[in-house]
């Protein structure tokens, strides 16, 4: 399959086809909206790409510069892949913090990063209460601030940029911290368009929040890198997704098992979903979690990722496994597996799962700094107080290597263990 781009520039899209809408806002404009009410909201990727400049000019006129961190605490909305595209024309990072945290655990990211600035959403500010640190404004007090004119990223030296972290993302506790560079998240979007026939034709509906891997990177950041439609919700609904996928002619859906089966317990399931074509699952999902899809003689298959690396695993539309199967390593991930002295596996095999490859993330980030010559830790410097989890695996030797054991088929098939 042919790629349409090389680079992630949104301005290159929106100069190709300004008039395509890139995303539909369906969150209700009121709070206490009926079920299954949503509100259109298109923004063409000529309206993404401007909201995009502006949001880089308002934290250029803040002082954000080319290697600060920008965090960025709110549901999904579509001023999140702004922000992203924002600090990629400014040479800044992007970290969003999720709002699934507790007051608690919002600070535990903090611990390893000091960001420039704090972003929110006004229904956030008890978690950005928690924040350690002082310096925030809201989205509203972000669009009010002065604009400083900004350059595209692709007028400079794309060489001189690629090492830098564009992204970071932290676990479900707020840690570990994992950053990307733009050409990691690029081949992750190449991965997944080749992996499932991914392309501009295509509308998908967003389920994840866009502060994880699966949300952002898997789904939001590779249809828009294809040029296609992404439906997006303040938070999920399975009565108002199932609504916009009706609606909106939706033809793609990728999401965890929880979302999958919520929506097929919907009432009007059948109807609502006539346009779908294909599915994709996060991890093992049992068979009757899918039995309905199925049904309706849509397509589905099973993908699996994680923080180190948004899609790992992928399987065939035309497969039939097991529900614990996940398939093979998507394009450009490899795999291995390795016993307990290191020592590489071959054939049909169990052992500890080791990733790598430009689909990769380029490391955990380093307590110690996050400028461009020192912003992630290396295996050696990794320390048990870094995590107190203890099970965040490593990177070394350009691998990464996990704790999880799973089971290689003699066909190359992987499955947990």
């Amino acid at each position: 399959m042919a790629v349409p781009f090389v680079t992630l520039s949104l301005a290159r899209r929106a100069e190709r086809f300004p008039e395509r809408t890139a995303v539909v806002d369906v969150s209700e404009e009121r709070l206490y909206a009926p079920a299954e009410t949503i509100h259109e909201n298109r923004v063409s990727y000529g309206e993404l790409s401007a909201m995009t400049t502006r949001t880089a000019e308002h934290l250029s006129a803040l002082g954000i510069e080319a290697g600060d961190v920008v965090c960025l605490l709110t549901r999904n909305r579509v001023a999140s892949l702004a922000f992203l595209f924002a600090c990629r024309r400014l040479g800044a990072t992007f970290f969003p913090v999720s709002h699934w945290l507790t007051p608690a655990s919002v600070e535990r990211p903090f611990d390893a990063i000091e960001p420039a600035l704090v972003v929110s959403e006004a229904a956030q500010r008890d978690l950005v209460r928690s924040i350690p640190f002082d310096r925030s404004v809201t989205l509203e007090e972000l669009a009010e601030a002065d604009r400083d004119a900004v350059s595209d990223p692709d007028e400079r030296d794309r060489e001189s940029e690629s090492d830098a972290p564009l992204l970071f993302l932290h676990g479900d506790d707020g840690r570990p911290i994992a950053g990307y560079s733009a050409s990691a998240l690029e081949w992750n979007c190449i991965s997944v368009l080749v992996a499932w026939g991914l392309s501009s034709a295509d509308v998908v509906p967003l389920t994840p929040p866009l502060s994880s891997p699966d949300g952002l990177v898997r789904v939001a950041l590779s249809v828009l890198y294809v040029g296609g439609t992404l439906l997006l919700d303040r938070a999920f609904d399975p009565g108002d997704t199932l609504t916009a996928i009706a609606e909106e002619n939706a033809t793609l859906l990728a999401g965890r098992e929880t979302a999958i089966r919520d929506l097929a317990a919907e009432s009007g399931f059948d109807d609502a979903v006539d346009s779908l074509e294909r599915v994709i699952v996060e991890g093992a999902a049992a068979d009757d979690a899918l039995e309905a899809y199925r049904e309706q003689d849509i397509s589905i298959a099973r993908a699996e990722g994680r923080l180190e690396c948004p899609t790992a695993f992928c399987q065939s539309f035309a497969a039939d496994v097991g529900a614990n199967h996940v398939g093979t390593p998507v394009p450009d991930c490899r795999a291995r597996l390795v016993d307990e002295s290191g020592t590489v596996l071959e054939g049909a095999a169990e052992g500890r799962l080791e990733l790598s490859g430009p689909v990769v993330a380029d490391g955990y980030v380093s307590a110690a700094g996050t400028d461009d010559e020192n912003w992630y830790a290396p295996a050696e410097e990794q320390s048990n107080d870094y995590d107190e989890s203890g099970d965040r695996g490593r990177f070394a030797d350009n691998w990464f290597e996990t704790d999880d054991r799973y089971r290689r088929d003699e066909d190359g098939t992987y499955r947990p263990q």
